[in-house]
């Protein structure tokens, strides 16, 4: 298939700068696949489309505060700086802009978020630099991970703008049952659950479990091939624990359905099931799976999502969804998001919901 087959318009003020005022409010278009019918509802209706019996699984990696802004420690010029991976204390991979000034051995002081802050100064230099132009950073005064809170800000797709950073972010661009730090991108199919929802959903007989997906910036790069089979997926961090590989396991003998919540944790689940002959087991380490039409899905049976970019590798997954195994899937996402726009949904990480049942 090619990438220009993805492509849609959507109007730029359907692209959702903040979150809704109550994470429930969101809306939710509801996909039956095999009658290819849609069905518009609230967020808070998510429930009532669940069963007993049914395991819900959602990534519970926390976002890190992972936006830094530096200066040249002997021209003065700025850097931003976006952490991708801790390889040891204060040895992080990162990505950085302007890269063309950060040369090896470049020392980055980077700067606090406010004047009041304490702490020692940070220094960052610049150790490597990958042909994609991604940096490895040394740094020192304490460990960087440590002082994330007080020099770092959340780190936004770019789709959202800002001048500075919004209150509201560091609480809203994180799901509620965040648990383990490691994630550049929220898992944001996630943020429209509230405490309230979960015990609804538990008290359905339903049984919630996680995965710990650390997303990776990549999650925002476009695909720039022209044959998708050409495409080289990034990599991201993963768990699965015992907890979920059981609660899955017990759900399919018992012919109930496994429901994720998230493309994440969809990579997780099928990337684990594709080197264990289509079952799950625990599991930790990372996965490049790249799933696009027409995939045969082993795992999951149902699919909660927002609204993604064109001619992204996360519309192409929801597109596999849309009909496992066979490549016609993008003519009914494609379908649904035209329903979408009409509708005006909002899109992208702030944006509404889609339930692909």
């Amino acid at each position: 298939m090619r990438t220009a087959d993805f492509q849609f318009d959507l109007p730029q003020d359907l692209i959702a700068q903040l979150p809704a005022a109550e994470r429930s409010q969101s809306r939710l278009l509801v996909l039956h696949r095999q009658q290819r019918r849609l069905e518009h509802k609230g967020f808070s209706d998510f429930p009532r489309f669940l069963q007993p019996g049914d395991v819900l699984v959602l990534n519970n990696s926390r976002v890190i505060p992972a936006r830094l802004r530096g200066i040249n420690a002997k021209t003065g010029g700025k850097f931003e700086i976006l952490l991708i991976e801790e390889y040891a204390p204060n040895d992080w991979l990162a990505m950085i802009r302007p890269g063309k000034n950060a040369r090896i051995g470049t020392e980055i002081i980077v700067q606090k978020r406010s004047a009041e802050s304490g702490g020692p100064k940070t220094l960052a230099t610049v150790l490597e630099k990958s042909i994609e132009g991604n940096v490895r950073l040394q740094f020192n005064g304490g460990d960087i991970k440590c002082r994330l809170g007080e020099l770092g800000e959340m780190p936004l797709p770019p789709y959202i703008r800002r001048d500075h950073e919004v209150a509201d972010d560091k609480e809203r661009y994180q799901t509620v049952f965040a648990k383990p730090p490691g994630s550049v991108a929220a898992p944001t199919a996630g943020l429209h659950f509230t405490e309230k929802i979960l015990a609804e959903i538990r008290a359905l007989g339903v049984q919630i479990c996680f995965v710990t997906l650390h997303v990776g910036p990549g999650t925002f790069l476009p695909v720039k091939t022209e044959n998708l089979s050409e495409h080289k997926m990034h990599e991201e961090r993963f768990e699965l624990g015992e907890e979920t590989v059981r609660a899955i396991t017990d759900a399919k003998k018992s012919g109930n359905r496994c429901i994720a919540v998230g493309t994440t944790t969809v990579r997780a689940l099928e990337s684990v099931a594709a080197q264990n002959a289509g079952k799950v087991n625990v599991h930790a380490g990372k996965t490049n799976i790249f799933i696009y039409p027409p995939f045969r899905f082993q795992v999951v049976d149902a699919l909660l999502t927002n609204f993604h970019l064109p001619c992204s590798t996360l519309l192409m997954l929801v597109s596999a969804f849309a009909t496992p195994g066979k490549i016609c899937g993008r003519e009914l996402i494609l379908s649904a998001y035209a329903e979408a726009i009409r509708e005006r949904y909002r899109f992208f990480s702030y944006g509404d919901a889609m339930l692909i049942l």
